[in-house]
C-alpha cells in the first residue's frame, strides 16, 4: 500500500531522496507580522530528521517567524515530469556564533567543495553570527506526476 500524503514516511521515497539532495534552491513560506504570505529561496540542508537552514541575523524573515513560526518548505526539480517535496512544520530559530555548520555542508553542495568554503570563509568575515532555521516535518507531500498527481487531478 502505497504512503499517503502527510505522512513522514514519504521522505523515504526515491524521489524524495533526490530532491533532498538538490542544488535548486527550496522556498520557505511565511507568514509576514502584517499577516500576508511571503515565500522565499533558501538553501537546506537535511540532516535525516529536520530542514537547517542559515541566515544572517538582520534578514527580515526572523521577525515573521519569531511571532509565527509555522512555515510551509517545496523542493523541486526542474525536469520533466517534475519531482515536489512538500513539508509543513514549525521553524525553530537558535542564534549561533560563526556560520551555521550545515549553512557550510549546504554551499558545499551548492556551489562544490571548493566553491563552497571560498564562499563560507567570505562569509565569516562579513557576519560574525548567523541563525540557525530548524524545521521538523510535521507533514510532508510528494508529487511525481507519474503515481504521485496534486489531489486535483488525482483518480
Amino acid at each position: 500500500m502505497p504512503v499517503k500524503q502527510g505522512d513522514l514516511g514519504l521522505l523515504r521515497h526515491p524521489a524524495s531522496a533526490e530532491l533532498l539532495q538538490s542544488k535548486i534552491p527550496a522556498r520557505l513560506a511565511y507568514v509576514w507580522t502584517d499577516g500576508t504570505p511571503r515565500v522565499v529561496p533558501i538553501w537546506f540542508h537535511w540532516n535525516g530528521r529536520e530542514f537547517v537552514m542559515g541566515t544572517p541575523p538582520k534578514a527580515p524573515k526572523l521577525k515573521a517567524l519569531a511571532k509565527n513560526p509555522k512555515v510551509a518548505l517545496t523542493i523541486d526539480d526542474n525536469n520533466f515530469p517534475h519531482k515536489v517535496l512538500l513539508v509543513r512544520g514549525t521553524a525553530r530559530l537558535e542564534t549561533v556564533d560563526g556560520v551555521v555548520p550545515e549553512y557550510a555542508a549546504a554551499a558545499e553542495r551548492y556551489f562544490g567543495r571548493e566553491q563552497g568554503q571560498a564562499w563560507v570563509n567570505q562569509l565569516r568575515a562579513l557576519i560574525p553570527q548567523m541563525v540557525r532555521i530548524t524545521i521538523a516535518p510535521e507533514w510532508v507531500g510528494l508529487l511525481d506526476f507519474q503515481t504521485r498527481f496534486p489531489s486535483a487531478i488525482s483518480p
